[in-house]
């Protein structure tokens, strides 16, 4: 279960990430905005909708991982991330049951809503989820956080390079590269209403070129973009060049 009282024994550099959902910048707004479907949020965490769904619904056995959805509604940005997350630390066997009590532990600590979200959950987490789960005797989680011979603590293997697929600005991951850090498509909630997008231009738009029977050069040139990069905006859309 989760202890309250076991909050102190955490560093206070943990405190809530400054400006969180406060102010009127119209980004921070966009972060909790309505805006992907489980489908859209399964292909960028790499997971089945399916599965997805039902980290939102949970079972008959046990209440959902991720808390907090109305059934049909979209999930927001923060909630895309995290089904990122969940997704890395089942693919490294930690129980449903488990993540939920660890997310809401982290929920207190860190004074916010999604904790999977923030930066402190990247630079502090490998240590607390480790205390954490020693104290609860979850041995799920004993894989994913790694440590060296100087006794430095990891995220481990995947999961690791799953966190360095965000940018984190303002204590948040605001900057997705959901192809990875070699492909120019990036998700940020603060351009293009957060749809994937090419340096701001949506790949939707660019797909939808092609479609219309233009040419990639043609394209490039109308949106100020290399070639190579409207070409990475269909390999992400699914969508494969006939060869000439």
């Amino acid at each position: 279960m989760v202890s309250v009282s076991d909050q102190p024994r955490v560093a206070a550099s943990l405190d809530r990430p400054p400006g969180l959902l406060e102010g009127s910048d119209l980004w921070r707004r966009r972060l909790t905005l309505p805006t992907y479907t489980v489908a859209e949020a399964g292909r960028y965490a790499q997971a089945k909708p399916q599965t997805v769904g039902s980290w939102f619904r949970g079972g008959a056995t046990h209440g959902p991982a991720l808390p907090g959805r109305k059934a049909g509604e979209r999930l927001n940005y923060f909630e895309a991330v995290e089904v990122a997350f969940v997704a890395a630390f089942r693919s490294y066997g930690v129980r449903l049951r488990n993540l939920r009590e660890a997310r809401a532990y982290f929920q207190v600590l860190l004074q916010t809503e999604y904790p999977f979200a923030t930066q402190q959950f990247f630079t502090e987490g490998t240590r607390v989820l480790r205390e954490w789960g020693a104290r609860q005797e979850l041995a799920d989680f004993t894989e994913v956080v790694i440590g060296d011979k100087h006794g430095q603590l990891a995220w481990a293997g995947l999961l690791g390079e799953k966190f360095h697929t965000f940018d984190y600005e303002h204590g948040l991951a605001l900057r997705w590269h959901v192809a990875g850090r070699n492909s120019p498509v990036q998700i940020d909630p603060r351009i293009s209403f957060g749809a994937p997008s090419v340096h701001g231009i949506p790949t939707w738009a660019i797909r939808g070129r092609v479609l219309a029977g233009e040419s990639v050069s043609e394209i490039g040139d109308d949106f100020g973009l290399e070639e190579h990069e409207v070409i990475a905006g269909l390999e992400f859309e699914d969508l494969k060049l006939r060869a000439a």
